[in-house]
């Protein structure tokens, strides 16, 4: 379950064109907005009910633009119309989703994605980002908008940094149309195709390494194994930023929604350069409750247990769930509460 999104004018269209040639499976939240409340449809009549005949066009249909100078100011307007239309939209996303076959990748085109909170739904989040030069020049070229009326359509949005903090993947669109095929085509090849197939097949990117994945120096049976040394980054903003990503999606997934999440490793010390593993711990009351329900719903999620996790139970009392996405390392440690090796 890929999010898609960007501001108007962005490109996302053509990201999801693409990904569509590619053999995803696109939900277009827009042209599902305008299905549900199409002529004939119980979606419209409430509109009409609500709003009155003023938004009709003379064929009958809803004219949408008469429906967004009315609400475009009006919050509780525009309140009682996403009331009505994002019920049914989200009930026929369900559908298409459920139609997917197993092991798809189905992109969710959302243009509102970031404004809406949506990001903890998804298993990665995909934006589209261009400079606003170059998206007031395509609105007035391409749309014919007044460059006025472009500018305040933008500003009416999330602005680029708050893209960018809900953003997995940032596609920046200022080239050429080739140019952003080219990274649509490595992000399919390198990231969503290999993801999607570890989802369906429960199977963790990144399998254990000898020696512990925060080795640091390397063990000496280790250099002359020849086995990789972890990567190491250096610290910086984004870190923080992508553990806050994984924490929603595992709060989402998991029941209950409040069970105690903390960041360990070291990476969760700013300004420390560390290896290039998120570390996650996920407290239980009772080590078993981490088997069963909730190892499927960390599956699900995204975090598949990691082959012979509790092997060493009496020793080592935990469950070790890895990360399906072969571009973001993760170690998620569940541990029953007061247990010591379990304190931070």
């Amino acid at each position: 379950m890929v999010g898609l999104t960007g501001g108007i004018g962005s490109g996302k269209s053509a990201v999801a064109a693409r990904l569509a040639g590619l053999g995803a499976v696109v939900v277009d939240a827009d042209q599902l907005s305008r299905e549900v409340v199409a002529p004939g449809t119980e979606g419209l009549a409430e509109v009409v009910a609500t709003f009155g005949d003023r938004v009709l066009g003379p064929d009958g249909a809803l004219d949408r633009a008469a429906l967004g100078a009315l609400v475009f100011t009006d919050e509780a307007g525009r309140r009682a119309l996403e009331a009505i239309i994002h019920p049914r939209v989200r009930t026929r996303t369900a559908e298409l989703v459920a139609a997917a076959q197993p092991g798809a990748v189905v992109v969710n085109d959302v243009p509102l994605l970031v404004e809406s909170g949506l990001g903890p739904t998804y298993h990665l989040v995909v934006v589209v980002q261009t400079a606003l030069s170059i998206r007031l020049e395509r609105l007035t070229r391409d749309r014919g908008m007044a460059p006025a009326e472009a500018r305040r359509r933008i500003a009416a949005q999330a602005d680029d940094a708050r893209r960018r903090a809900a953003a997995d993947v940032v596609l920046t669109n200022d080239g050429t149309r080739d140019e952003l095929h080219r990274a649509v085509d490595a992000l399919w090849a390198d990231r969503l195709l290999p993801y999607a197939v570890n989802l369906r097949d429960r199977r963790a990117a990144d399998p254990p390494r000898p020696g512990g994945i925060e080795a640091d120096p390397p063990r000496p049976e280790r250099v002359e194994a020849g086995l990789p040394r972890p990567e190491r980054v250096e610290a910086g903003p984004a870190q923080p930023e992508q553990y806050a990503r994984l924490v929603a999606r595992i709060h989402r997934a998991v029941a209950p929604a409040d069970l105690p999440i903390d960041y360990i490793g070291s990476m969760a010390i700013p300004e420390l350069d560390s290896v290039d593993v998120i570390v996650i711990q996920l407290t239980v009351l009772c080590l078993d409750d981490a088997d069963g329900a909730l190892a499927e719903q960390l599956a699900d999620a995204g975090f598949p247990r990691l082959p012979d996790s509790g092997r060493n139970a009496a020793r080592w009392p935990e469950r070790v769930h890895g990360s399906a996405d072969p571009a973001r390392p993760v170690r998620l440690y569940v541990r029953e509460a007061g247990w010591p090796g379990g304190r931070l």
